[in-house]
C-alpha cells in the first residue's frame, strides 16, 4: 500500500550547519508550512533549530 500523502516522511537539517538530520513525519493539514523543531545536534552538543527540507 501507498503512504498517505496527507502525513509526509520530512527530512529535517539543522541550522548550525553541520548537517545533521533528523527524518519525521508531519501532517500536512495542521502545518502546511515548513516545519521547524529544536532538537539536538550531537556535533555541537547543543539544542538547535532543524528546518525541513523539500
Amino acid at each position: 500500500m501507498a503512504r498517505n500523502t496527507v502525513r509526509p516522511v520530512v527530512t529535517l537539517r539543522s541550522t548550525a550547519g553541520t548537517g545533521t538530520t533528523y527524518v519525521t513525519r508531519k501532517n500536512r493539514l495542521n502545518d502546511p508550512d515548513r516545519l521547524v523543531l529544536r532538537k539536538y545536534d550531537p556535533v555541537t552538543g547543543e539544542h538547535v533549530a532543524f528546518r525541513e527540507e523539500r
